[in-house]
């Protein structure tokens, strides 16, 4: 049985009920000064007149038009001193003169003037109300408060208006392993994050957060906690406990202190999320994971915010992209896909990012949602997408797709390349030729081993490619071997040592050169791969087996010399590999090629390949 809610339905529901509830914007009155970006609560009118007095629009002489007539260049006319006052900009006009002459069109004399040239009645004056009338509407209700307009109200007398209320939205972090952010947490404590990204993301649709402190895995804390909160709060959402384990509190407290409207939304990432209420007041229960709760603050949160400070959503933008890769998709949740995006010859090209709900990075590197309705069981690799933009579709066709083996050097260059974006998607070698040759990518990073011959690249590149169309440029020789924990304690020498009951195993993916090399050196050794314990756990970089093998929770594993030393590992050499850039020809004289190709050749990107290590 399916208990969970479709999101449209579950969205629909729950603010019908927050709506029947008396849930609608608050009011609150503001210094005019403190309100750009707010909206009017009601329509604001003007107090007094501006400018309110008859003003000087030009520096010079205020005077009657009629003492004006007939001047000119050949024939000025003399005006004595009771005929004429000197003004600056903006210096009230006295009653007797109705009209300024221009400064250019004065020539001063001792206690006269002459004037060059005619003037007509109230010529260069601002006369009262000429911009605001007291009594005019200067903005209507439920208007966005612009810098231009607060200057109109001000011009206007009005320097108090009411405006709707930011909604405060309140988070309250639960969990027994979560600890406020510090620099060297200890195993089994998770630095508390989440709440600094739900931060980030209500001030950015207007609202006001407040961060409560973090409360351990106790219900009766979490609802005195909860309860405090509504309070305090317009809505209140608690981060993690939402889902069914022996220490979710979420569901039990939310319906002690109000009622729950919907548990379980058929949406992934998401799917525990709880919708209730206190009184007409939201509450709702988010996953801990961050992406998760990302999308349960876009999909549900916002739109409540927006109702509640009366703000329309930006429309979304899209692009039409083609898939790099197959996603699949349980047909029973709305799920959300993150992706990089690129456009390789005006084609705009999705790759899906691997991670899950509780891998925040791949939020940060996202370039766009794919989304993939309920009841779709997925899409197929080169299948056109409708793909949903986090950024700037300027940026993206500014930028250059790499699809393919994963090295720092990437990182590196792109950091190089002042204001230009290398978009990298770390999928293997085979993957990025592949890439390459459909027209996926402009660019591959590769090296893959020909065991025959013991080149590398070449034979794949002719295999794949038997009528051109690519270049292959020569890029670094780096040094690959067996990274081992410090002080290598396991005494590991070589490959056969690997089988050893002892020794825990970090694999790369299936397709990546590093697991062709690491395969083919097994073979080499006479090493049963299916002896080696860990050979089918996977990660997708370099420092990804590094980074498992500080920690201790692997032993060994084959990598670059460059991610040992970035984690102080030691390093078995085994040997010396060619990690070339593929490149389409069609990508060659594009500039941001062009500056890559630049930036590699440069004595700059060479110290920093010399600080990496491993590399020349």
């Amino acid at each position: 049985m399916n208990i969970y809610t479709p999101l449209d339905e579950a969205l629909s529901e729950y603010q019908k009920v927050l709506a029947r509830l008396g849930m609608k914007p608050q009011f609150e009155c503001v210094p005019v000064s403190c309100s750009a970006g707010r909206v009017t609560a009601a329509a604001v009118y003007a107090k007094i007149c501006a400018p309110h007095y008859n003003a000087s629009a030009m520096d010079g002489i205020v005077t009657c038009s009629s003492y004006t007539t007939g001047a000119s260049e050949d024939v000025p006319v003399l005006l004595s001193a009771e005929q004429f006052e000197r003004v600056d900009t903006g210096d009230p006009i006295p009653e007797r003169f109705d009209c300024v002459v221009m400064i250019e069109n004065v020539t001063w004399g001792r206690g006269f003037v002459n004037i060059n040239a005619v003037s007509t009645p109230w010529k260069h004056v601002r006369v009262i109300g000429e911009d605001i009338c007291a009594g005019d509407m200067i903005l209507p209700s439920l208007t966005k408060i612009t810098p231009s307009a607060l200057g109109a109200m001000i011009a206007g007398g009005v320097l108090e208006v009411s405006v709707i209320k930011k909604p405060v939205v309140g988070f309250i972090p639960t969990g027994d392993e979560i600890i406020a952010p510090v620099s060297n947490p200890k195993a089994g404590e998770i630095l508390e994050f989440n709440s600094a990204i739900v931060s980030a993301m209500l001030s950015e649709w207007g609202a006001e957060p407040l961060v409560f402190p973090i409360v351990r895995d106790d219900k009766e804390l979490i609802k005195k906690a909860l309860t405090f909160a509504l309070g305090e709060c317009d809505i209140v959402l608690i981060g993690a406990g939402a889902s069914m384990g022996r220490e979710d509190y979420t569901a039990v407290v939310i319906s002690e202190v109000g009622d729950i409207v919907i548990r379980g939304i058929a949406m992934r990432p998401g799917k525990p999320t709880i919708l209730g209420h206190s009184g007409g007041k939201p509450i709702i229960g988010m996953p801990g994971y961050p992406v998760s709760g990302i999308i349960v603050m876009e999909q549900i949160v916002q739109p409540l915010v927006n109702l509640l400070s009366h703000r329309e959503k930006p429309d979304d933008k899209y692009v039409e992209a083609v898939l790099s890769r197959v996603v699949s998709s349980a047909e029973k949740f709305h799920e959300f896909t993150r992706v990089k995006l690129g456009f390789v010859q005006n084609k705009a090209i999705a790759s899906p990012i691997s991670g899950g709900s509780g891998v925040v990075t791949s939020f940060m590197k996202a370039d766009g949602i794919l989304e993939v309705p309920q009841g779709v069981a997925g899409y197929k690799s080169g299948e056109p997408v409708r793909v949903r933009l986090l950024g700037s579709e300027d940026e993206l066709r500014r930028s250059i797709v790499a699809i393919g083996s994963h090295d720092p050097l990437l990182d590196e260059l792109s950091d190089m390349l002042a204001g230009m974006r290398l978009s990298s998607t770390h999928a293997g070698s085979m993957s990025g030729l592949y890439a390459v040759r459909k027209g996926e990518a402009h660019l591959a990073g590769i090296h893959l081993l020909d065991e025959k011959t013991g080149e590398y690249n070449k034979s794949f590149v002719e295999k794949h490619f038997p009528e051109g169309g690519v270049s292959l440029h020569k890029c670094v020789k780096r040094k690959q071997g067996l990274i081992l924990a410090k002080g290598n304690p396991k005494g590991i020498k070589g490959v056969a040592d690997l089988t050893r009951e002892t020794v825990r195993y970090i694999n790369r993916q299936k397709g990546s050169g590093t697991r062709v090399l690491f395969d083919y050196l097994c073979r080499c050794d006479n090493v049963d791969a299916d002896k080696i314990y860990g050979y089918e756990r996977e990660v997708y970089t370099h420092a990804g087996v590094a980074a498992l093998i500080a920690a201790g929770s692997a032993d060994a594993g084959l990598g670059i010399y460059a991610a040992a030393k970035m984690y102080d590992l030691e390093f078995v050499h085994i040997c010396d590999e060619d990690y070339d850039l593929l490149i389409a020809e069609h990508a060659l004289e594009l500039p941001p090629v062009q500056k890559l190709l630049e930036v590699l050749a440069s004595e700059a990107f060479l110290a920093r390949l010399e600080k990496l290590g491993g590399y020349r």
